[in-house]
């Protein structure tokens, strides 16, 4: 039997370090070495494994070769299952250390992890979330790239390779001016809004969502304004421009200019959102985001039921 070759974490660091700021230089600032010293790491890498990692550009730093961008993901794989078996070997005082990198999807991030981040401050002083706020496109190369232990957002388009857990569901509703004529409804048909404006929610994937529920009721809808930010959304239909669908409720109707909106379920049997905690399948979890996905999970659950003890920080 063939010996392996002699790769090192260091080594193994400092690629990872190297491909996220596309530098070697800036690497070398992270582990506070030399540039040298990486670079060095990093040719002994490839010969070892027989397989450029980067293009060296002269005056331009470096760029990841196919094989190195399929390396990096396999590597930050390796990293995260090597934190959660130390995590498992520590875990002797029940205390959750260190940093876990998590993904929300930007519509969710408001409503979820402020109170998220919040429990977790308390049952696990140690721990630290970083958080990034991504769409459904970003969030999925998040995860295939090893860069989060965990994502949570909408079953959208995620791919076999990643595992994913429905823990709530979220029915859309449509949003109109208080004004509007149908705006004390208890349920709306979306056939009524036929003659309606759009705003539309103009995110990968939510786009497409949201037509195909007014296509589906028979509509062709005006869009007359498309936003990527839920807020701008909320304002200009609380100024008259038109309705929206959307599926989170902010706990009161006010936008941020001082208008209101009015949200009204759907009659139609219109589909809800799943939403899920999704991570990279054949990963071991580790510690911390094991805890962090607990907390998700009765935040989101929280939230949907409108069951949430606001302004607490903890369990309602």
């Amino acid at each position: 039997m063939s010996r392996r070759p002699e790769i090192t974490l260091t080594q193994l660091h400092y690629f990872v370090a190297a491909a996220e700021h596309l530098s070697m230089t800036e690497a070398a600032r992270d582990f506070f070495v030399a540039q040298s010293a990486v670079s060095a790491a990093i040719a002994q890498l490839e010969q070892l494994l027989g397989a450029q990692l980067f293009i060296r550009q002269r005056a331009k730093g470096i760029v990841l070769t196919p094989a190195g961008l399929q390396f990096l993901g396999d590597v930050r794989a390796l990293l995260l299952s090597l934190d959660g078996a130390l995590d498992a070997a520590r875990g002797i005082d029940n205390q959750v250390r260190g940093t876990v990198r998590i993904a929300c999807f930007i519509t969710l991030a408001p409503f979820l992890l402020p109170e998220v981040i919040s429990r977790a401050r308390s049952r696990h002083p140690y721990l630290d979330i970083a958080v990034d706020e991504v769409d459904a496109e970003e969030g999925r190369d998040l995860v295939r790239a090893g860069r989060i232990e965990l994502l949570v957002g909408y079953d959208f388009a995620l791919g076999e390779d990643i595992r994913r857990e429905t823990i709530v569901e979220a029915p859309p509703h449509i949003i109109l001016p208080v004004g509007h004529p149908l705006a004390g409804h208890d349920r709306i048909f979306l056939r009524e809004l036929s003659r309606e404006k759009l705003i539309l929610l103009d995110l990968p994937y939510s786009r497409d969502y949201f037509l195909r529920i007014l296509h589906s009721a028979g509509l062709e809808p005006d869009v007359r304004h498309r936003s990527r930010s839920y807020e701008t959304v909320r304002s200009l239909v609380a100024h008259g421009h038109g309705f929206s669908v959307l599926n989170q409720r902010p706990a009161h109707a006010l936008t941020y200019d001082g208008f209101e909106v009015s949200a009204i379920p759907i009659a139609d049997d219109a589909p809800a959102l799943q939403v899920v905690l999704a991570s990279l399948r054949d990963v071991r979890q580790s510690a911390r985001a094991r805890a962090v996905a607990g907390i998700i999970r009765e935040v989101a659950r929280e939230l949907f039921d409108g069951k949430r003890a606001r302004g607490t920080g903890t369990p309602g």
